[in-house]
């Protein structure tokens, strides 16, 4: 399968790899410091399943190898709008867009420019970070879970299964993609938000109890949010959510974190903002998460500044 990965960061460029690994065609869609590095050194792996290197086939146009069967879209979510337009006439027939980015809104945008068939949905389960250009350290996890917009159960996704079982990064395929999605925003929202507020890493917040109390407030504000968008969260998956974290993430630094350490944009919009903005359409009230949203946006636009 001719594969492009758009944007190799570390999430992108790690499950990337692995199917490179599993003999599938992987083209890597990088720019700046990482596409240079990627073009002239290629891959660089610290990994918890065992370090390795690898050689690439590195692009900053998508169109340069189009076309593809499958596109891993794991861009940053505020580059969403401008990456689809510049991969416009970039996917074959039949193939499938499988975004898996942060938030709960991505799938719609994209779903509006290349039609619902084309695109799919899912999570990335991973801890990683590009430490620089090329070179990424994987501290945890490494699956995919997806599904179809509809919850069916297709052959294109039984297919993309299955490579990704070969590749060793296959995770679930669900009927539920929504449950899914949400259940993953109801720790990325509440957890890379806290951690980039006081630049600390997950155990460092779990560990602390008016951290961990300002955590539950936030995942039950979006269980809530959740619920009335028909996936029935509670505090039976915030606990869960809790027990996870303490037990296997605690020297997890999530990528919003390593964004504002590096003075990059903050996801802000596609974590706190998605909820905040379901809440309103359903009237519900969300104070806790109402006031990170507005520290994020104060921090991500101080960033921009010192950055300008």
């Amino acid at each position: 399968m001719k594969i492009l990965v758009m944007g190799a960061g570390a999430v992108g460029a790690y499950f990337g790899a692995r199917l490179q690994q599993a003999g599938e065609q992987v083209i890597f869609g990088a720019r700046g410091d990482n596409l240079r590095a990627l073009k002239d050194r290629g891959l660089d792996f610290k990994s918890c399943d065992g370090d390795f290197s690898l050689a690439v086939t590195a692009t900053g146009d998508p169109r340069e190898f189009a076309p593809y069967d499958l596109i891993l879209f794991c861009v940053k979510s505020y580059d969403t709008a401008a990456s689809a337009d510049a991969l416009q006439g970039c996917l074959n027939p039949g193939g499938a867009i499988l975004t898996l980015q942060n938030g709960i809104e991505n799938e719609l945008l994209l779903a509006e420019r290349f039609g619902h068939d084309a695109v799919m949905g899912g999570n990335a389960r991973i801890g990683a970070e590009l430490v620089a250009p090329g070179s990424i350290v994987h501290r945890t996890g490494g699956l995919i879970e997806f599904g179809e917009l509809d919850g069916r159960d297709t052959d294109r996704a039984q297919r993309l299964a299955e490579m990704f079982r070969r590749a060793g990064i296959f995770g679930t395929l669900t009927m539920r993609l929504a449950t899914i999605r949400w259940e993953k925003l109801l720790w990325n929202a509440a957890f890379n938000t806290v951690t980039t507020l006081t630049r600390c890493n997950v155990g460092t917040v779990i560990d602390d109890t008016a951290g961990i109390e300002l955590l539950r407030a936030l995942m039950r504000e979006i269980a809530a949010v959740a619920r009335a968008e028909g996936v029935e969260l509670g505090d039976a998956q915030v606990e869960a959510q809790i027990t996870r974290s303490r037990a296997s993430l605690r020297m997890v630094r999530p990528s919003t974190l390593q964004d504002s350490e590096r003075g990059k944009p903050l996801e802000y919009e596609a974590l706190c903002g998605a909820v905040v903005r379901a809440g309103r359409r359903h009237r519900i009230a969300t104070p806790y998460m109402d006031t990170v949203y507005a520290l994020m946006k104060l921090l991500d636009r101080n960033l921009a500044r010192q950055a300008g």
